[in-house]
């Protein structure tokens, strides 16, 4: 009987069972393949610039308001060093399904040192997913364009420099942006549409505008102001007033317009556009459906001026005076300049934003007068110093000692005048008469008297003896007390009340 023989190593079974297997394996790893495909996350990205630690932790806990996925914490801030990274999770309504990986790279500092750290951020793939924000605070408003023109030069520097690819990019990049021009635009008044920005390709471009639109720095760029809340502290302890804070608005607006940036003023423990605006910049569908975010430039506490919404008419409108074309001017010559930071371009428009808003603290007078040279000091030898000084305290000396002279001179001299002048005016008055208790009283010939009184009982009396009953507890007697008494009215009527009785 014939038994079962095994196929033999390349006989035609064993070549069919391993051609079934790999197409097997083949099978599984296609379609392992395609559900990853499905499931990958749209990686985005938000590089923040400027604020402290505090300011951007602060920054990043307003974006992950929606909540977070069960089982699940918001991710560390790692920016105590150089560059900073976390990431988010934009999730759903429903907080199950993920939408979307926000990385958030953070830099406080506009070091050079920096600039090898962000090169590699930028390239053909992460670009068109990136957006720009630049945070500034409300405590030290008189800095905020200077900040804003260090980022703007920094960030226009590193892009120059970029290879040929992502400069390609970021000029595709650059065109999207302004295609998506009236995605922003609410025309009459409507509102940004938060998570409808593809639409915008589709539309026909709008005409620009003067000044808008005609510096991009290459990336969609957004200026946060935080800490909105601390106003009333620039009202009460600085006097702001309405001119103040006007003219802050309407600077921004004209430089930022000219980036295309978006701007919006923020206060802890409140709520703002902010997150929606930032995930319609990324293309992100909002978690919350679909949104209008309404441009606010009334309350001053409350700003939100949604990118390419802007134009120099809305500019003006809020106070009349201000200089838009010469801002817009100022601004090109400073962002153009390649002159360090400490050296002000001549006609730029920080140096005129910084003539309104001064930072009127005694710190930064002191350090301004140190910049300038005002209050640096040459040391001085010890004993050289104390030499000087007790030269000034010897003329110090001598002045005092010459006024003392001229004053007694000129008392003394003043008493023979006065002297002299009261001889004329008793020749020219004559006898002082008083009227007392109804009889017509002599008032020199009693003060006569009572000093001949005086004059008998002392050469009566030439051993001492007890005060008499009249004498007063200050030794003076009643008859001095008299006398007093009669010069004084004397004196008084000699500077012109008339006498009664002569």
């Amino acid at each position: 009987m014939a038994g079962f023989e095994h196929p033999r190593p390349g006989s035609a079974m064993s070549n069919a069972s391993s051609n079934a297997t790999e197409k097997a394996e083949n099978m599984w790893l296609s379609m392992l393949s395609s559900v990853t495909l499905s499931r990958r996350l749209p990686q985005k990205s938000i590089l923040v610039l400027g604020g402290t630690s505090e300011d951007q932790k602060e920054f990043v806990e307003s974006l992950g308001a929606g909540g977070y996925k069960k089982g699940t914490k918001a991710a560390s801030v790692a920016n105590a060093f150089a560059l900073g990274y976390t990431y988010q999770d934009v999730l759903d309504a429903d907080h199950e399904d993920v939408l979307a990986r926000l990385g958030i790279y953070l830099i406080s500092e506009p070091s050079p040192a920096f600039i090898p750290l962000l090169r590699p951020l930028f390239t053909p793939a992460s670009l068109p997913e990136t957006i720009v924000v630049i945070l500034l605070d409300w405590s030290r408003p008189w800095s905020w364009v200077r900040q804003i023109r260090t980022w703007v030069r920094l960030l226009r520097g590193i892009f120059t420099t970029l290879d040929d690819d992502c400069r390609r990019t970021l000029d595709e990049v650059i065109q999207i942006w302004d295609a998506r021009r009236s995605t922003f635009t609410d025309g009459g008044g409507g509102g940004v549409a938060a998570g409808s920005v593809a639409a915008g390709l589709a539309d026909i471009a709008l005409p620009l505008g003067p000044g808008e639109f005609d510096e991009p720095i290459g990336l969609p760029l957004c200026v946060v102001c935080q800490n909105a809340d601390k106003i009333e502290m620039l009202e009460r302890e600085r006097g702001w007033r309405e001119e103040e804070f006007d003219f802050v608005l309407q600077f921004l607006r004209t430089i930022l317009l000219k980036h295309g940036a978006g701007l919006v003023y923020t206060t802890p423990s409140s709520t703002s556009p902010l997150q929606p605006l930032l995930y319609s910049m990324l293309s992100i569908q909002s978690p919350r459906g679909r949104q209008v975010l309404k441009h606010n430039v009334i309350e001053r506490d409350k700003v939100f001026v949604p990118p390419h919404w802007d134009s120099w008419g809305k500019i003006r409108v809020l106070r009349e005076g201000f200089d838009v074309e010469g801002i817009n001017k100022g601004w090109n010559i400073d962002i153009s300049t390649e002159a360090p930071e400490d050296a002000e371009p001549e006609g730029g428009a920080v140096e005129v934003y910084e003539d309104v808003i001064k930072d009127t603290s005694r710190n930064a007078d002191s350090l301004a007068l140190l910049k300038n040279g005002g209050m640096e000091v040459a040391p001085v030898d010890t004993q050289e110093f104390l030499a000087q000084q007790f030269e000034v305290l010897e003329a110090k000396a001598a002045e005092d000692k010459t006024s003392r002279d001229g004053k007694d001179v000129k008392k003394k001299r003043g008493g023979d005048v006065d002297e002299g002048a009261d001889k004329v005016l008793a020749e020219q008055v004559g006898p002082v008469q008083f009227n007392v208790g109804g009889i017509q009283v002599d008032a020199e010939n009693m003060l006569e008297s009572l000093k001949q009184r005086e004059a008998s009982r002392a050469g009566d009396n030439a051993t001492p003896s007890p005060p008499p009953p009249n004498v007063q507890a200050d030794g003076k007697s009643q008859n001095e007390v008299l006398s007093a008494f009669f010069n004084s009215l004397m004196k008084k009527n000699k500077g012109g009340v008339k006498p009664s009785g002569t």
